[in-house]
């Protein structure tokens, strides 16, 4: 804290100074590269939390489809006045993972149905095919489904009838249609027609059109968005999920894979973690499962980053810890996770694999052990997952948490402890405000060059604004930019970084800020999201090192400033954070032999107005604003308006 507060006292001098000198000269060390880029530099972190997977990238629109969850009814409404006993639950143990259906009975003709709600409403668009899906049984027949697309005022906008067999075993039905109109908060009728008995279970809804246009696939929108910041990695399941609030509720990869039906529902623990935030509804019905996870990964050209549970619950929570001489079977899912990734098809979970449609391995490289876990424990485990994944698999890089703060005595002890232990890569985090950023892009310029490598695991920076959308600010953005100058500075030794949380429902979320928000039918990306998308895109192979006479550029004069080559595109890539209210002007000298080529690509973010923010209804109030410059010589020459984030790419021969 002492420096935080002593660096923006400096910063405050050095800004009035500013404006009383002349451009502000920096030199270009083209020619005298620090290091390499890492080839995973900028990635992405999911969590399901904020309605991120269920009622989010997993394009399900039925809620509570198998009856899992702790209210069996929770999100279903019965349609008509109907006979008692109409509806019966039923518990059957013997089906894997979903025990739970539901049982119509009908002795007479009488009119019943079902409706379901949604996820905060169901989005769905005019011209677009939807498939309707269940599993049922009825031992003779007599039973027939009419399904009905309901608008917000209750009207029908598309409908479709479905007739079942019978047969006593459980058989698949499905029918398609379309909607007539479209709707960002529609509801589903399910018409149970006839006379008999007929038992139903997984009764679901997906739009046609999803990415990939696989079936029940994920959101189309949702993965577009993820994959234009063309990522390096993807960091699955989370997050504090992974732990649960108990060892009981904690995220098994082993139950999220293998056929729908018999994947095990479980209670997110988002449900019930901010008591001003209650979410009864919020469960994981693993529909989007480890499978899934990589093969999003693939999808957008990213590597997988799975995160498994170290043997102990959340510390916040219970704090629930496996005895040490009971952790082999947590060992265990980890070697299972490594082949069921990259194992071959005659082994058992490379066989399963296979069957669930993917023969290739996924390749992974790297696998994370324990999440924002501390304390001795956290060690004393972590060692033996250490030993034993070294002896079998030492192609495996292992991921360590460092905990939940980027400074302090937990994060102190951890990061002396991992050093010792020479695990490949520990995960930092940071949640704190713009100053902590601001003060903060020099963090890693004297860190251990030999020592292990840093994954910015989570970062964010907080605003004390009001909670929600409106918390994804242009203040908070710029600040990050700033301090991602650091970690591309240092791309030699922060070899990961990923913004979290991912996504945030405007209806439905627990956290904010977050990187990403939606609705039903749209997404937008924050501020945020195009600041960490320029640094995707731009980001080289090669740290070249900029400089305000002999120092690095770390907000003197309220400037910050980093560089790379990249040897692919041969293009000199300068990013530059101007963090005053005022514009600067700026020579950046390249000292080189080489020479500039062609016009440059100049890309500027900016906003007088920090408190601005992104929105459903201005989606691009903030967004990259991009013009050819023709510089001369070898310097760059130009003015930088208030409170901006620029990236000026240079062909250079």
């Amino acid at each position: 804290m002492k420096k935080i507060l002593s660096l923006t006292t400096v910063l405050a001098i050095c800004g009035s100074f500013l404006y009383a000198q002349n451009a502000v000269d920096l030199k270009v060390q083209l020619d005298n590269a620090s290091g390499k880029i890492s080839p995973h530099m900028w990635g992405i972190f999911f969590e399901d939390i904020n309605l991120g997977a269920d009622g989010g990238i997993y394009a399900e629109l039925v809620k509570n489809r198998s009856f899992e969850f702790d209210h069996p009814m929770m999100g279903w409404k019965r349609l008509e006045n109907v006979p008692e006993g109409t509806f019966l639950i039923v518990n059957d143990s013997r089906r894997k993972g979903n025990a739970r259906s539901l049982k119509i009975h009908k002795p007479t003709d009488f009119k019943t149905g079902l409706q379901n709600e949604g996820f905060r409403g169901m989005g769905v668009k005019k011209g677009d095919g939807y498939e309707f899906s269940l599993l049922y049984r009825q031992a003779s027949p007599g039973i027939r489904i009419k399904v009905e697309l309901l608008n917000e005022q209750d009207q029908v906008i598309g409908t479709a009838a479905l007739p079942l067999s019978q047969g006593a075993n459980w058989q698949t039905g499905s029918v398609t249609f379309t909607s007539s109109e479209t709707s960002p908060k529609g509801k589903l009728n399910i018409w149970f027609e006839g006379v008999g008995d007929v038992e139903v279970d997984m009764l679901s809804l997906f739009p046609q059109d999803t990415w990939k246009n696989r079936p029940k696939g994920l959101r189309k929108d949702m993965v577009q968005i993820l994959a234009d910041m063309e990522p390096d990695f993807v960091r699955f399941p989370g997050g504090c999920i992974v732990e649960g609030r108990d060892l009981a509720t904690r995220f098994q990869w082993k139950k999220t894979v293998g056929p729908i039906e018999e994947r095990e529902l479980i209670i997110n623990r988002w449900n019930t973690e901010f008591s001003h935030r209650l979410t009864p509804d919020y469960f994981q019905t693993f529909g989007l499962g480890f499978y899934e996870y990589f093969l999003l990964s693939e999808d957008i050209g990213a590597e997988p980053v799975p995160i498994l549970n170290c043997g102990m619950a959340c510390q916040f929570n219970t704090g629930e810890v496996v005895p040490l001489d009971e952790l082999d079977e947590y060992i265990q899912d980890a070697l299972d996770l490594i082949e069921f990734a990259n194992g071959d098809t005659h082994t058992p979970w490379g066989k399963l694999r296979a069957e669930m449609g993917h023969p290739a391995p996924f390749n992974l490289k790297m696998l994370g052990v324990g999440n924002e876990n501390w304390g001795p424990q956290y060690i004393e485990r972590l060692a033996i997952f250490q030993k034993i994944l070294q002896e079998k698999h030492p192609e495996i890089q292992i991921i360590a948490s460092s905990g939940t703060d980027p400074n302090g005595e937990r994060f102190d002890y951890l990061d002396e402890k991992l050093r010792d232990m020479k695990v490949d890569i520990i995960d930092e985090h940071y949640y704190r405000p713009p100053a902590w950023f601001l003060s903060g892009a020099d963090r890693y310029d004297d860190y251990d060059r030999n020592g292990p490598k840093i994954f910015a695991g989570e970062y964010a920076s907080h605003t004390t604004r009001p909670q929600g959308p409106g918390r994804s600010t242009w203040e908070a953005a710029l600040s990050e930019a700033a301090f991602l100058t650091g970690l591309e500075r240092n791309g030699d030794v922060v070899t990961m970084a990923s913004y979290a949380p991912l996504f945030g429902h405007v209806d439905g979320w627990q956290w904010s800020p977050d990187l990403i928000w939606v609705d039903n039918l749209n997404v937008y990306g924050t501020p945020s999201y195009h600041v960490q998308k320029l640094y995707s895109l731009n980001k080289g192979t090669d740290i070249i090192p900029v400089k305000l006479g002999d120092q690095n550029v770390v907000g003197q004069d309220s400037l910050y400033a980093s560089a790379v080559y990249d040897a692919n595109t041969k293009e000199l890539i300068v990013k530059f954070v101007n963090y005053n209210e005022q514009s600067v002007e700026a020579n950046f000298q390249l000292d080189t032999k080489k020479k500039m080529k062609g016009n440059a690509t100049k890309i500027t973010l900016a906003n007088a107005d920090l408190n601005v923010v992104n929105s459903l209804e201005e989606p691009l109030r903030i967004k990259p604003q991009t013009e050819q410059v023709n510089y001369k010589g070898k310097a760059i020459k130009d003015t930088f308006p208030p409170y901006s984030f620029t990236v000026i790419k240079i062909p250079v021969q």
